[in-house]
């Protein structure tokens, strides 16, 4: 089944774009086929450090949003990521229920995956709540707790939502700590994370140790990823 792999979580700032870009560098390293879309007309993330791989979407408009199952169609054999930007749940909700894209989605050979983003704050709790609330068991979850956004998710641990996850089948992953000038050195270099981690990289600056880091940091996020088999 080709899997669609939608990287959302509805509140801004959480680091969708993030796990994104590890998502789509995890599909790179271990040569795994991908088509992405960037739903983020503001930072476009994926358009940005892998422009080779992605296409801009627009979730406000239905033919737009089609293009992403038309790419599966086509394409079986790769994976399809979306990165979502802040605020589109609502619309991409409306567009699959009306085009029942859940319940026909095992007869179009699509495994559809909804990424919800957190960080430690309530609003991703009430977020996730929420999420459960609307799709129940039709959709498949990934739980992603971002480190780089906040170390104590005891709001999590103590909403019951653990549970509701279980019940679910969702996946539960953790994205480590990285040291944010690391990331900032990369960002501002526009570069990929694969590109900061080689030896002779000149753009981002880093140091031997933290590009040291940044390898190691590589190796724990996708062994979280990988526990997903996306």
């Amino acid at each position: 089944m080709t899997q669609i792999h939608l990287i959302g979580g509805e509140k801004g700032g959480v680091g969708k774009s993030m796990v994104a870009r590890l998502l789509a560098q995890y599909f790179i390293d271990h040569s795994i086929p991908f088509t992405g879309f960037d739903a983020d007309r503001a930072h476009g993330a994926l358009l940005r450090f892998y422009s080779g791989y992605a296409s801009p979407v627009q979730v406000d408009e239905y033919e737009s949003l089609d293009a992403i199952v038309e790419a599966a169609s086509s394409q079986p054999e790769r994976r399809i990521l979306v990165d979502l930007a802040a605020r589109t749940g609502e619309p991409l909700t409306r567009w699959m229920d009306e085009s029942q894209l859940l319940a026909v989605a095992a007869e179009l050979n699509l495994h559809i995956r909804y990424w919800h983003v957190m960080d430690s704050g309530r609003d991703s709790v009430d977020l996730l709540r929420q999420l459960f609330e609307r799709h129940q068991s039709r959709l498949n979850y990934v739980v992603v707790q971002n480190q780089l956004r906040g170390s104590d998710f005891r709001l999590f641990d103590e909403s019951g939502l653990a549970a509701q996850a279980q019940a679910h089948h969702a996946t539960l992953i953790s994205i480590p700590q990285l040291n944010e000038s690391t990331m900032i050195k990369i960002d501002a270099a526009s570069s990929s994370f694969w590109a900061a981690t080689q030896d002779n990289d000149q753009t981002t600056g880093l140091a031997v140790l933290e590009r040291q880091r940044l390898k190691s940091w590589l190796q724990s996020a996708y062994a979280a990823i990988a526990a997903v088999n996306p």
